[in-house]
């Protein structure tokens, strides 16, 4: 047995995929052989979905067939609302989503079906759950629409503006899929005991609600609220954050040792919408922290640049678009969903029950413990 022991698994291969890579010294991420910057400029959800799940962008009567496909499974995922009624009550979203998740059913073993339906019930759950937190009723689905207007659409009830919906697409295209992070390699894992395709969708979500995976984009505004509106202030407050040992949310990332090239793509998404007066308030003040952030950890950590994570824009981005933060992390597995599936097929189709070594540090029979 090795004796090689990786803290967090840095630097451990725990598969060989084909659904992405990451060139994290030049700040690069392409999917299934495109850049993430062309594709979130370029290509729809649906597109990307077709990418992921298939192998290759559709054309055009193939991203028709991804809509329509979508379009069916929002309208299936409403029409079962009433068996979900305990799970939309939950006072956090993601706990909401889980278990609504959990009581969605498989459509055969060839696993297609089932993929549309759970990708195109998430926002249908997330959106509901919204709504009656507010104590409104839930929108039904249009499936004429594209998935990232309807989900606006259902969470707002009212036709959103077009500038919402191509920054609604750009933000679900760019998070889709990112490599071997901590929910997609839950993912794998139980994909690896061939376990069903909703069992390995709710571990995921799972994985993903925690605050260092796909919660921390809600605490990065609750930074930017705390921090006054000029660079002297937001220098002060960050050398005391960091003389305090907190992390600094949204910067620095375990694979980029450049910036994160999702932060570019959603903060020209931000900019976007701010050019057609729907932007959000908190754009400058984040470009403001940003700067002030990368200068004070130069001087203090100069053997490391830690610069702005998806996290940081995202914030910005889902305010922009009149989200509240609790439902940030909920809308990040909407389209993270699309990336878990992809891997749990792969996984399936040729890799091995994954199953590590530990290394035992405790007392051993008859062995003395000190007090």
């Amino acid at each position: 047995m090795s004796k090689h022991h990786s803290d967090g698994l840095d630097g451990v291969v725990v598969a060989e995929t084909e659904i992405s890579g990451i060139d994290g010294e030049q700040g690069r991420l392409w999917i299934r052989g495109h850049d993430v910057e062309t594709l979130a400029r370029e290509q729809s959800f649906e597109a990307l979905l077709g990418l992921l799940l298939e192998g290759a962008l559709p054309d055009e009567a193939g991203m028709a067939r991804w809509r329509c496909a979508l379009g069916a499974a929002r309208l299936r995922a409403f029409d079962g609302l009433w068996r979900m009624g305990a799970a939309l009550e939950a006072e956090n979203g993601m706990d909401a989503l889980r278990a609504a998740a959990a009581c969605l059913e498989e459509d055969g073993p060839n696993g297609r079906t089932t993929d549309v339906r759970i990708v195109g019930a998430l926002p249908v759950f997330a959106a509901a759950w919204h709504r009656r937190r507010q104590g409104l009723h839930p929108v039904p689905p249009d499936p004429e629409r594209s998935h990232a207007e309807d989900f606006l659409r259902m969470t707002q009830d009212e036709a959103p503006h077009p500038a919402q919906v191509r920054a609604m697409n750009r933000y679900w295209v760019t998070v889709a899929e990112h490599g071997m992070n901590a929910s997609t390699f839950v993912a794998r894992v139980v994909a690896s005991t061939h376990s069903d395709k909703v069992s390995i969708v709710t571990a995921a979500l799972g994985a993903l609600k925690g605050p260092l995976h796909g919660g921390a984009p809600g605490p990065v505004l609750d930074m930017f609220d705390a921090i006054e509106p000029n660079a002297e202030a937001a220098v002060s407050w960050l050398r005391d954050e960091l003389a305090a040992g907190r992390r600094i949310m949204g910067l620095g990332h375990r694979v980029y040792r450049v910036r994160d090239p999702r932060a570019a793509v959603l903060e020209e998404a931000t900019q976007e919408l701010e050019q057609a007066g729907l932007g959000s308030a908190y754009l400058e003040r984040a470009r403001l922290v940003e700067k002030a952030a990368t200068d004070v950890l130069a001087e203090l950590h100069p053997e490391r640049t830690l610069a702005a994570n998806v996290e940081f824009y995202t914030a910005v981005l889902l305010d922009g678009l009149g989200l509240p933060r609790s439902l940030f992390t909920p809308t990040f597995a909407c389209a993270r969903v699309a990336g878990w599936l992809a891997h749990a097929a792969e996984q399936r189709s040729g890799g091995r029950i994954l199953r590590p070594r530990q290394r035992y540090v405790g007392s051993r029979p008859g062995q003395r413990v000190s007090a």
